[in-house]
């Protein structure tokens, strides 16, 4: 069976029944063969793959809910948010939001903000590279830290939680066994590694609010007493040089 150059007019009655029913004109099958039947058997094979790429991209959420509640839980999901682009992995940045509205999954309240971390790490991942600044050119920047703002890596994001997300996250990795988890508040910091490797971070409450100042576009200095504000005792270059090390500080620049 084949879509037999579905005219691009087409393109959305076919991508309505392929996640609803029914059979788009055009579809045409072998002599001999039930039209309906193929279809189904198509439509079938395109949504066990979109629950394949979404666990893929997802498998901690999977593991929470266990296979049988994924499996089901990403047909609704792909009946309402179906891919917009052939490049499934941009797919499912509604997916966190979806959690959180999906009542099935409400004992789990978690699991959007585990969700998000597991989308960022893609993000991460499929950042372009960029060159980092060098070690004389960070070191310079103290000299205007009242009016510099530093420009990071596409791959750094931050995700906040009211909930124990990093240890939610590392407790079900596929070499872990499930233990309990605190209940806290905690912050996600997800970049990438020089070799590619995709950290899942925990940052304490003064380096959750210097990477914020910073991802808004503060002046570094701003950024610096922003994270003393919350903990006079903190050293703002613990997260600077976290930062550089994994490569992610890329410019800086004068704040206007």
């Amino acid at each position: 069976m084949q879509p037999s150059n579905l005219p691009d007019d087409h393109t959305a009655a076919m991508t309505r029944a392929l996640l609803g029913g029914g059979i788009p004109r055009g579809v045409t099958v072998k002599r001999g063969q039930d039209r309906a039947r193929r279809f189904a058997v198509y439509r079938n094979n395109v949504m066990h793959s979109l629950t394949q790429a979404l666990a893929t991209r997802f498998p901690v959420i999977e593991r929470l809910v266990g296979t049988e509640f994924f499996t089901a839980m990403a047909r609704v999901y792909i009946e309402q948010h179906p891919p917009r682009s052939p490049r499934l992995f941009e797919w499912g940045d509604t997916f966190a939001e979806f959690l959180r509205g999906f009542a099935p999954a409400a004992s789990l309240p978690y699991a959007a903000d585990v969700a998000r971390i597991e989308y960022a790490r893609g993000v991460a991942y499929h950042s372009a590279d960029l060159t980092a600044l060098s070690d004389a050119e960070l070191s310079a920047v103290a000299g205007w830290a009242d009016r510099a703002r530093l420009v990071l890596h596409p791959c750094v994001q931050m995700i906040r939680s009211n909930y124990a997300i990093v240890d939610i996250w590392q407790g079900n990795q596929p070499d872990q066994a499930p233990r309990p988890i605190a209940h806290r508040a905690q912050t996600a910091l997800v970049l990438r590694t020089p070799h590619h490797a995709i950290p899942v971070l925990s940052l304490t409450e003064a380096e959750a609010a210097m990477l914020g100042a910073i991802l808004a576009g503060m002046p570094l200095l701003e950024a610096m007493m922003a994270a003393q504000r919350v903990d006079p005792a903190h050293s703002p270059n613990t997260l600077i040089a976290l930062l550089h090390s994994h490569q992610t500080i890329i410019s800086a620049q004068e704040v206007s």
